[in-house]
């Protein structure tokens, strides 16, 4: 898990930030990206693709990473998703999480002549845009193969997943907590039986 991070690091890279996201899929709610840069590798939780861990196992890595690594959040809304599509607002979330994680920086790192050239971004995935001048790379499936983009899955998804249990509350009957937006069967029976409700995707099908 840590290839991709010691090979930027015999580069002579400095700032290694994995970037993931979470909710491309759902009906419902906004898309959330991480950016993690480690200021520790070892961990005593276990770490890994998010989707392959139980919520309480996601819940307790999420405290161990915030007490190890800078952080980063980017959420682009659903209102937002159907404007510019889902892809483009991955892209915008994960963006906007790495800047927010270089703005947590030391002052002095930030400001110093070489950073730009110090930094590179691993993004989960085949394709990224971005207007940041950043170096960054591509991996396919890199939450299970880099500790830095698999704690910025993490990140994401606890992140996400509280804002759609906090949505549970103001519309109970679409069951939220449970699916958090995803197309289970209980969910598109239930935007059958009480319509479309106001975080819900208009622009994704079984919506309207």
């Amino acid at each position: 898990m840590l290839f991709y991070e010691t090979q930027a690091q015999d580069k002579g890279l400095r700032f290694i930030l994995g970037l993931d996201e979470a909710g491309r899929g759902p009906l419902a709610g906004p898309v959330v990206a991480a950016a993690v840069a480690l200021r520790q590798f070892d961990f005593k939780c276990s770490i890994n693709d998010s989707k392959q861990m139980t919520q309480r196992a996601r819940e307790i890595a999420f405290l161990e990473i915030s007490q190890k690594a800078y952080i980063g959040i980017g959420m682009i809304s659903e209102k937002a998703i159907d404007t510019v599509n889902i892809l483009n607002a991955s892209h915008l979330a994960m963006e906007m999480a790495a800047k927010e994680l270089i703005r947590r920086l030391p002052k002095e790192t930030v400001g110093h002549q070489d950073f730009n050239t110090q930094v590179i971004l691993l993004v989960d995935g085949n394709i990224f845009r971005s207007q940041l001048a950043y170096q960054y790379k591509t991996i396919v499936g890199g939450d299970g193969k880099s500790l830095s983009i698999a704690c910025a899955s993490i990140i994401a998804k606890v992140y996400r997943d509280r804002i759609l249990c906090a949505y549970d509350k103001i519309y109970p009957q679409y069951g939220f907590a449970r699916h958090k937006g995803y197309p289970t069967q209980e969910h598109r029976l239930a935007i059958q039986k009480h319509g479309a409700c106001a975080i819900h995707r208009r622009s994704f099908a079984g919506v309207l």
